[in-house]
């Protein structure tokens, strides 16, 4: 906001006592909360001019607005500063999302009240409460790519996966004109889909996106450990209603044993499972 170097700057408003503690004491009172995630509703600026060090200044002041950039804001008819530069600051720093309240189990609520007399209550309200997390609720996001090297599948799958991905698997295909091409699907959370939409689009030659509302059923799952003459191999289990229902060796373990020790996988396999299975 201010075009100089950051040494160069000298903070008025935000450099001031009551701003220090505002910051200070979000970040103390969250830790002693407990708090693991945080959601902010769309943020409301207010209008009109507010009057700083730099002399009469547009609402959202120019910090402000730059603190909010890539945040959903909105104004009403308040002719008052509604969001200040530390609000913003502090708010879009520890926000992990904006928009609406999520599904949640609401446990305790919190007020703190504002000196401003607006035609609204001038509150800013705070309800900490759980999430309870359905897995069986993803997106699909899928792209079809007729023109790009087929060299860069393999890092995109890469990249995707380390960055959150729930699966990505590519598909054969027949476009317009007959060309072949590739169908992307990646499966990923509500929580990581920017971050999965904005790999494709950056690293790939796709000019566009399809995202769907998936549901899936899982099994349970848990990982055990099968000590076998050449060594240890983990084993991921399948649960159904508590009952095993499938059991798969850890392909890695598998094959780092049977270059080792130089013998077939497939065997290596089987013992794993017949040895669980006896076990068991």
């Amino acid at each position: 906001v201010h075009r100089m170097d950051i040494q160069d700057v000298h903070f008025h408003e935000v450099g001031a006592v009551d701003a220090i503690i505002d910051i200070v004491g979000s970040v103390v009172g969250l830790n002693l909360l407990g708090i693991e995630r945080i959601y902010g509703s769309n943020i409301n600026t207010g209008k009109g001019y507010v009057f700083a060090a730099h002399g009469k200044l547009p609402v959202p002041a120019p910090a402000t607005a730059e603190l909010l950039k890539n945040v959903p804001i909105y104004s009403t008819d308040t002719e008052k500063e509604l969001t200040t530069p530390t609000g913003a600051a502090i708010i879009t720093t520890l926000s992990d999302e904006f928009g609406s309240r999520p599904l949640m189990t609401v446990e305790k609520i919190g007020y703190g009240a504002g000196t401003y007399e607006i035609e609204m209550p001038n509150l800013l309200r705070v309800s900490i409460g759980s999430i309870k997390k359905n897995e069986n609720e993803i997106k699909l996001v899928e792209t079809n790519i007729d023109d790009m090297n087929p060299q860069f599948y393999d890092y995109v799958m890469d990249k995707l996966f380390s960055s959150g991905a729930l699966d990505v698997y590519f598909t054969p295909i027949q476009m317009k004109k007959n060309r072949p091409a590739t169908k992307i699907s990646v499966m990923v959370s509500q929580h990581d889909l920017k971050k999965i939409s904005d790999i494709i689009l950056n690293e790939t030659t796709t000019l566009g996106l399809r995202i769907f509302d998936v549901k899936r059923e899982i099994l349970d799952r848990k990982i055990d450990t099968v000590e076998t003459e050449w060594g240890n191999v983990r084993v991921k289990i399948g649960l159904f209603d508590g009952k095993i229902v499938n059991v798969a060796p850890e392909y890695e373990d598998c094959k780092k044993i049977a270059k080792e020790k130089k013998i077939p996988i497939k065997e290596l396999y089987q013992k794993v499972s017949e040895k669980f299975y006896k076990e068991d």
